[in-house]
């Protein structure tokens, strides 16, 4: 048989299978209630001329894409990495793809951004959205179909999951404190985060159980780079501890205390937040808050597929991270 010199369309599908492009079309979308010989008369033809539908033409018959949006403030950060990974491959297994759009840290580019890529898919999953309360208030009815990941907000209507950011830091505060920290320095995250918020809370709770205890706030970030920049003003502030936003914040200020000629543990302990795979082959491994993030991106698909079947998604969960304990901290020396 002679290699065809285009690819096949419906039409040559119906000609082949002697039936109407219609036909064709339904049996492919899997919503032709006819004779099942000519089902599967169809789906011979469709086989032997190799046909691909269009996937195009298919969300246009059936008034869906089959996708969903994933959208991140950074995507270069390990802890959102896993949640995705997760997420796409339960999605998978429902038949659908996940579409990733970066907001880049940009509070303000965060709903536009939402926004478009919504009107590309069936439905939408903010993880960590930096955007305001009202904003997302405002935002809401059009993205719907909506999860919320590391976002609770009573006023929306959406499944939420959500990670105990507040006892979190508080446990690793604590932590310190029974290794003898008196001093500690806190590298805050975007001023953006509602995390970052609910890590001052915890730290605040930790303050009022020891009140012999000090928390100095410093200004810090999100990524690797803004951990080594905060180097100098660590060194600067006398504490014997630090609490980093997030692993990579730590991991970055540990090269910078390092370049210093600071040594962790032993001239100051360092700890983190998430637990991402590069936490436990830095050099010393890093003492940090794990967090489930397979699990939220399981749980988020879940919810999800509940709301796009009209079924109920389930209750809100908040997961609790759990303390390991690893090299990066230690007593207390001064």
């Amino acid at each position: 048989m002679a290699r065809r010199s285009r690819a096949a369309t419906i039409a040559d599908v119906a000609a082949h299978a002697a039936v109407s492009p219609a036909t064709v079309s339904r049996v492919m979308n899997g919503r032709f209630v006819g004779d099942p010989a000519v089902a599967e008369r169809v789906r011979a033809s469709a086989s032997e001329l190799d046909y691909r539908p269009s996937h195009l033409a298919r969300s246009l018959a059936l008034g869906q894409t089959s996708a969903v949006a994933f959208v991140v403030p950074d995507l270069a950060n390990p802890a959102f990495q896993a949640v995705l990974s997760s997420l796409s491959k339960t999605a998978a297994h429902d038949g659908y793809r996940v579409l990733v759009a970066d907001s880049a840290e940009s509070p303000s580019d965060e709903p536009l951004l939402a926004a478009e890529v919504r009107r590309r898919c069936d439905a939408i999953v903010l993880c960590a959205p930096r955007m305001s309360d009202d904003e997302l208030t405002a935002l809401a009815g059009q993205l719907q179909p909506l999860v919320l990941i590391n976002r609770e907000h009573t006023g929306i209507e959406a499944p939420s999951l959500s990670i105990d950011y507040q006892s979190g830091i508080a446990t690793l505060a604590q932590h310190l404190y029974d290794l003898g920290h008196r001093r500690i320095v806190y590298l805050e995250g975007p001023e953006s985060s509602v995390s970052n918020a609910h890590r001052l809370d915890g730290i605040a709770d930790f303050r009022r159980r020891t009140p012999d205890a000090v928390v100095e706030r410093l200004p810090g970030g999100a990524g690797a780079e803004d951990g080594r920049a905060a180097a100098t003003a660590v060194r600067d502030s006398g504490a014997t501890a630090v609490l980093a936003y997030n692993d990579l914040v730590a991991i970055g200020l540990i090269d910078g205390l390092q370049e210093l000629g600071i040594r962790v543990p032993d001239d100051v302990s360092v700890t983190g937040f998430d637990d991402i795979p590069f936490a436990r082959y830095t050099s010393p491994a890093l003492t940090t808050a794990s967090v489930p993030h397979a699990e939220l991106g399981v749980q988020a698909w879940r919810r999800m597929i509940a709301l796009i079947r009209h079924e109920a998604p389930g209750d809100d969960v908040q997961f609790p991270p759990r303390l390991e304990v690893r090299r990066s901290t230690g007593p207390a020396t001064r």
